[in-house]
């Protein structure tokens, strides 16, 4: 243990977006210690090189990827990294007793072909996948609890499954009809140089990309059959927004019973949601705005329904490095550690 009797910790990828959430919600958990920040391409460097407004609060270097290394000096390591590299570290930390929690998407999926077969690659640790437990508390939180390896959602699904989860659930809607119109800022697509982040390029303007192939459509989708009982089919489209920080998930479904009120989906919802402090189930007529989420982990929820089309309208806002990434991560560890669901995690954010 660290000290006072802290557990320590380890985050691998430290460098990305993802690990500098990390970094920064581990030191000052009051229940972890960080003791090991790791990178190849930084290898060597001290943090603060790379994040200079942390130098006084955070003395460590990036070491070189080492699993030995890392699994004598380490409790708990998040794998922060592209995707298609954990799960060619997960299985050694695992069998050297640590605790995994995978930010990427190596993890996320029930069988490996299906992750295959979207994002490639050449695996057989189906055994391992069949113990992994998909990350989202406000669904799964009896079964992370007792997991040694968590793969933690994706940003989009996690805004657009805590939208969906009470429909999908209690059967009020046809499944078949759900569409999620998403919208996304720009540190969704991590910290490489990358054309169309750039300021001249992203600035005053919006634009759908992954359109009916994003990656994120086959984890949403399976999410949504575990939850209705049967496969479902979901249209997916992403979108990139003029902001740093933020997701706004905008939902769209038929319902089962056109006669449906408003106030009965708000019933349902806060039902849905009361033991989840993450979640926020907004008042009938106020809809969620992404700079109420920025900063903190919670998801904010409205609800509408038009009886005109027989539809209902669900929006959800997260801040898609905390929920959507880091934030969640933590909110999983809080549960594996069987400690306070909200310890370490900001809960208001700064306005405006």
């Amino acid at each position: 243990m660290g000290n006072m009797g802290r557990v320590p910790v380890g985050i691998v990828g430290a460098s990305g977006y993802g690990g500098v959430q990390l970094v920064r919600l581990l030191k000052e958990h009051p229940g972890v210690e960080v003791v090991y920040l790791g990178g190849e391409s930084s290898a060597g460097k001290p943090f603060s090189d790379l994040y200079p407004h942390l130098s006084p609060f955070v003395d460590l270097k990036i070491e070189a990827i080492d699993l030995e290394e890392i699994a004598t000096r380490c409790q708990v390591v998040f794998l922060s990294l592209p995707n298609g590299l954990a799960y060619k570290m997960a299985p050694t930390l695992l069998a050297k007793g640590c605790k995994v929690l995978d930010l990427s998407a190596d993890y996320r999926f029930f069988d490996v072909s299906t992750y295959t077969s979207w994002y490639g690659g050449d695996r057989e640790d189906q055994e391992i996948v069949s113990k992994t437990v998909y990350g989202l508390p406000e669904l799964y939180r009896d079964r992370i609890a007792q997991a040694e390896l968590i793969g933690c959602p994706g940003c989009y699904p996690t805004a657009s499954l805590l939208a969906l989860a009470p429909l999908l659930k209690q059967g009020l809607i046809l499944p078949e009809t759900a569409i999620i119109d998403a919208k996304s800022g720009t540190s969704g697509g991590g910290r490489q140089a990358k054309v169309n982040m750039l300021l001249a390029e992203a600035d005053s303007s919006i634009g759908a990309y992954g359109v009916a192939r994003h990656r994120h459509t086959p984890e949403i989708e399976q999410i949504c059959s575990d939850l209705a009982g049967s496969e479902v089919t979901i249209q997916f489209t992403p979108h990139l927004i003029p902001m740093v920080r933020g997701i706004l998930a905008t939902v769209y479904a038929t319902m089962r019973d056109p006669g449906l009120q408003h106030k009965d989906l708000i019933t349902i919802y806060n039902a849905f949601y009361r033991n989840a402090p993450w979640v926020k189930v907004l008042p009938s007529g106020t809809y969620p705005q992404t700079k109420w989420a920025c900063g903190t982990n919670l998801c904010y929820i409205g609800l509408e329904v038009d009886s005109r089309t027989g539809r209902v309208i669900v929006l959800s806002a997260i801040d898609n490095l905390m929920k959507g990434q880091a934030g969640q991560a933590v909110q999983c560890l809080n549960i594996m550690m069987g400690w306070e669901e909200t310890l370490g995690l900001p809960q208001l954010t700064f306005y405006p």
